[in-house]
């Protein structure tokens, strides 16, 4: 006989749809399939509009970087991916984007359901006023699920952050540094073992040896999940990228390529243009 959380396991497996539930085993097999897809995306917020027509196709098991200067839609559209704009009430969208090709707009789709699926790193670290072990399993309980010891140190070693911190897993998550207490979030967006994570400018605040820890992280992570990273800072997006998004105002995305290309021979001359600094 199942038990009850075996059958909520099971329940929360079909969180979104079948349409979008994809095996382990498949994303190994298949390393470079399109995991978030854009087409004619548009977004406004009230009568401005932020983004225009976006088509994109966003690699799984990749890093994504998204560059462009302020105000051109970056963190507008990773704000799209997991419908984070619903929260605004005057932004509209329009336009398709899809996550394992289900359009993450249909009416069947749960917001809360997918944003399990595509956890959020945000600029500032934003910890919970509670012990380590708590902000860690926070994602989880909210979900119904028993957290277990292995959960923690799973989520902890996964943000490269155990070692530090397994001695003082009852003290508080803002007693921690900076950059410990952005892994530290990083641990409580893939304690649920999401899909895709989603980070924007998770590095804006820190030092420069707390950085480096963040990217060197990022780099370990793209084994086991997609990675989408919003950065104004272009050598950040040239040193851990594999592919890079370049949004210009009026947040029109005007290329998309492999992040060597872009970096070294742009098709676009106002790419070449914000990238050498003549503007931005």
């Amino acid at each position: 006989m199942p038990t009850q959380e075996t059958e909520t396991q099971q329940a929360d497996d079909q969180l979104i749809t079948t349409d979008i539930q994809h095996a382990e085993s498949t994303r190994r097999e298949q390393p470079d399939q399109t995991v978030l897809e854009a087409r004619d995306l548009d977004v406004f917020y009230g009568e401005d509009q932020a983004l225009r027509s976006v088509d994109i196709e966003i690699p799984e098991h990749k890093v994504t970087a998204i560059i462009g200067p302020s105000g051109c839609g970056k963190s507008t559209f990773l704000r799209c991916i997991n419908r984070m704009n619903d929260m605004i009430d005057v932004c509209r969208v329009q336009g398709e984007l899809t996550f394992r090709s289900k359009n993450v707009y249909d009416e069947d789709v749960d917001p809360v359901a997918l944003r399990r699926k595509i956890g959020q790193v945000f600029q500032k670290p934003n910890p919970f006023p509670k012990s380590i072990r708590d902000n860690v399993t926070y994602g989880l309980e909210v979900q119904g699920k028993s957290a277990t010891d292995d959960d923690v140190e799973r989520a902890l070693r996964g943000a490269a952050l155990w070692d530090e911190v397994k001695d003082q897993l009852d003290s508080s998550g803002l007693d921690l540094s900076g950059g410990q207490q952005q892994r530290l979030c990083i641990a409580r967006a893939i304690a649920p073992d999401p899909e895709v994570i989603l980070m924007d400018e998770p590095t804006s605040g820190l030092d420069p040896v707390a950085a480096s820890k963040i990217e060197d992280l990022i780099d370990e992570l793209v084994e086991d999940y997609t990675v989408v990273i919003v950065t104004h800072n272009m050598q950040q997006a040239a040193r851990i990228s594999d592919k890079t998004a370049v949004f210009l105002t009026g947040g029109n995305l005007v290329e998309f390529d492999d992040t060597a290309s872009v970096f070294e021979d742009p098709e676009d001359d106002r790419v070449e243009d914000y990238i050498t600094g003549k503007f931005g």
